[in-house]
């Protein structure tokens, strides 16, 4: 059944990767073409401006204080996850949001559930394909450092694993799927998903993708 107005809330810190956010935030841009009851935003610590992957800098419509209403939380991924992963204010903003709230991530943001605890003795992922300092000695894959950082996690290599509640996506591009995903969560069929993708001229990519989802709920 469609939830009417389903609002997307996306977080934006340091060092957040560009496409972790933007790619499900456009997909929602696009999306409320077809439905203008959709809502989709940016919720930082604090209302000031945040510098995010290659000097990005972007300013979030809400901050955690003024606890928005939400249907899904998004944490992307990127180098400030790992400074995220350790970040109090986070933790009791994740812990105050409704049972009926999503929480869903992209690439590295699954560490800071991981961190938390929340993939314990349920599905997660991260990215699979590692760039060349995680290629090297020095480095380590995402999806097996989520394995170190919540063993008790069963780890998935599906593009998109949904638990129910927790919905994590694997590498950068991810976000195109977990956005895609996250409207038939919201009750949306699958003619509207695949008119969006139309649309958007990713309906090639979307029919590789579409399946490549593990539903654990």
């Amino acid at each position: 059944m469609k939830k009417s107005g389903f609002r997307l809330g996306i977080y934006v810190f340091k060092d957040a990767e560009v496409i972790d956010y933007a790619a499900p935030y456009g997909v929602f841009s696009v999306a409320r073409r077809l439905d203008p009851e959709l809502d989709v935003f940016l919720i930082a610590d604090s209302l000031r401006p945040v510098q995010t992957q290659a000097g990005l800098t972007v300013v979030p419509n809400y901050s955690f204080a003024e606890e928005p209403d939400v249907d899904a939380f998004l944490i992307p991924g990127g180098f400030g996850t790992r400074q995220e992963m350790y970040n109090g204010r986070l933790y009791r903003y994740i812990r105050s949001l409704s049972e009926q709230c999503l929480l869903t991530s992209v690439c590295t943001g699954s560490w800071v559930y991981g961190k938390m605890g929340l993939l314990d003795g349920i599905a997660g992922t991260s990215r699979k394909a590692p760039d060349r300092l995680e290629a090297s000695e020095m480095g380590k894959v995402p999806i097996d450092r989520l394995s170190e950082i919540a063993p008790a996690c069963r780890i998935s290599r599906a593009r998109v694993v949904d638990n129910g509640r927790i919905i994590t996506a694997g590498g950068i591009a991810a976000g195109m799927e977990l956005g895609f995903h996250l409207l038939r969560k919201a009750g949306y069929d699958e003619a509207f998903i695949t008119e969006l993708a139309r649309i958007m001229e990713y309906d090639r990519a979307y029919e590789v993708y579409r399946n490549d989802i593990e539903v654990n709920a």
